[in-house]
């Protein structure tokens, strides 16, 4: 027979060590700390996740959904559309597989949308006015976190509708419109205005007409990159980002039976599968690099494989003559990098669309002084994101970063606070974060294996022949078996081990929510309440004057 698996048995206690603190003078003792999950750290929108799980697991879900809404105006597109770095950081990795943060986040933001819960405010009115140019994920955001914080914001949009690229980039299989509107539409019942197809050419006019206190430009990266390819009788070429947007607008382009997408980025993946639907035959991806060292994440890929879409990689377009692509074959060096082979073939497509990425259009700032640009045409801000203009602040796809929805919103929610502080004529300081703790640092009691939670997903087949959305989200019991599977890293839950284990009977219970106190008079440095802290939420410190 057998004996029982390690991760399966409780860990004994480390006698050899025990005792360094006893004894007739107490050299140490325990004390009671909050750390940084590595979940929070690395959050773009900053959310304070742990919190929010801890509430969602005693099934105190509206308590969560405020806590999440705190940083993020919008959890049931997140819960869709972000790439969930915070899953990537999180110590169960070490164990079994990763909390599905986002995925309790859509349920949390699904649910509030269908209960119709309403975000707080959190300050009384400022009288001060805010103008926000840009209704994508971080112009919503700021235009949230400022209202909350008490002044007055409008948004005015050049397009016809909210939601940026969130709408017209991110297609409707991956984020339903009726749950990004519904967000939006909160957003505004807060008292933020929108003004649609309204566009700014002059930024410090529209600030003075408006008599604005502060603005915030938030221009989303809606111009698809160029690139010179020879031709001698090109067929139809389009870029990726029009064709999103028509296809969202119910106007798509006609593609033929065989579609080319040149690229290796989410975008691209999102343009085969959406030519897929559309009614291609055939949706061929052609990118310069392999698999390994492609910029869409690894799932977008599946997907994309799963629906019908062909991948060729390696391969660089080299000439174009009507439906006749001439590539290369390429090879990876040492560094990752492409390099041609002199190798060459032909490939058949009726359409080709350009995928290889986006710029920001900032020309129009350009007449603002101050303002200063990186070579790419991106807005330089200092840390508080504002721009060389006094009052004049810019964030998301227009400034130096990861272009994500997500890190889109967690740079509104920064803005947000610094125009607050700029408003009041303060400075914003955030407060220190505490140190991260690892897996190393956790006292788990025992180590069984319960396995993430996955969401159930529409068959391949049926889903390339519409836009209904592809993954399906968690139940309340499997959303609620997710959210206890956190192992609360850095943070006590108030498990009463510490106060179970205590021998001296040093511990006092301060009430549910309230944690516990040590009294010291008792306590003798023993450190078994701390060697038994399964999220490490107690250390030992050196006696004082020791």
């Amino acid at each position: 027979m057998s004996g029982p698996k390690f991760s399966d048995i409780t860990l004994p206690p480390d006698l050899t060590g025990h005792g360094k603190g006893t004894g007739p003078v107490r050299r140490r003792r325990p004390i009671y700390v909050d750390l940084l999950p590595p979940c929070n750290s690395a959050c773009p929108a900053g959310e304070n996740i742990q919190a929010w799980l801890a509430e969602a697991q005693a099934g105190r879900y509206r308590r969560a959904w405020q806590i999440l809404m705190r940083d993020n105006p919008m959890p049931a597109v997140h819960g869709r559309v972000c790439y969930h770095p915070c899953e990537s950081h999180c110590n169960r990795n070490e164990v079994d597989e990763a909390v599905s943060i986002h995925a309790v986040e859509r349920f949390l933001g699904d649910l509030a949308l269908r209960e119709g819960w309403e975000a707080e405010t959190e300050a009384p009115p400022s009288g001060r006015r805010v103008l926000v140019i840009g209704a994508g994920p971080s112009g919503l955001s700021a235009a949230y976190h400022l209202v909350r914080l008490g002044h007055e914001v409008e948004i005015h949009e050049a397009g016809p509708l909210a939601g940026g690229m969130m709408h017209f980039g991110i297609p409707a299989y991956r984020l339903p419109r009726r749950e990004l509107e519904q967000e939006i539409q909160r957003i505004q019942r807060m008292g933020v205005k929108i003004r649609l197809n309204h566009r700014v050419d002059d930024v410090l006019e529209e600030q003075t007409n408006g008599r604005f206190d502060a603005v915030f430009l938030a221009i989303g990266a809606q111009l698809s990159k160029r690139v010179e390819i020879p031709s001698r009788d090109a067929g139809k070429i389009l870029d990726a980002v029009s064709f999103l947007r028509q296809s969202a607008s119910g106007d798509p382009p006609k593609l033929g039976r065989r579609v080319a997408i040149y690229g290796g980025g989410n975008t691209a993946m999102d343009a085969a599968r959406t030519a897929k639907r559309l009614g291609a035959e055939e949706a061929l991806i052609i990118y310069r690099r392999d698999r390994e060292h492609m910029p869409a994440h690894p799932f977008e890929a599946d997907e994309a494989l799963e629906e019908g879409v062909k991948i060729n990689w390696l391969r660089s377009i080299k000439q174009i003559d009507q439906t006749h692509i001439q590539v290369e074959v390429m090879r990876i060096d040492e560094h990752g990098y492409p390099q041609p082979t002199g190798e060459f073939e032909t490939l058949e497509a009726d359409a080709l669309i350009l995928a290889l990425g986006q710029d920001t259009d900032t020309a129009f700032l350009h007449r603002i002084p101050g303002i200063r640009f990186k070579e790419d045409g991106t807005v330089l801000v200092d840390a508080n994101l504002m721009t060389g203009k006094a009052g004049i602040f810019a964030g998301g796809d227009m400034v130096p970063s990861e272009r994500t929805v997500t890190v889109a919103v967690g740079h509104g929610k920064k803005a947000a606070r610094h125009i607050d502080a700029y408003l009041r004529g303060t400075t914003y300081a955030p407060p220190p974060k505490h140190p991260i703790v690892g897996f190393d640092q956790l006292h788990v009691w025992y180590l069984t294996e319960a396995d993430q939670r996955e969401q159930p997903v529409l068959d391949p087949v049926v889903r390339a022949y519409g836009f209904d959305e592809v993954v399906q989200g968690l139940s309340e019991p499997e959303a609620l078996f997710e959210a206890r599977r956190c192992f609360s890293c850095g943070n006590c839950f108030e498990c009463d081990g510490c106060y179970g284990a205590c021998p001296e009977q040093a511990i006092v219970k301060l009430g549910p929510g309230k944690r516990y106190r040590y009294d010291y008079d008792r306590c003798t440095g023993c450190a078994v309440c701390h060697e038994q802290c399964p999220a490490h939420a107690i250390e030992m410190i050196s006696e004082p004057g020791a």
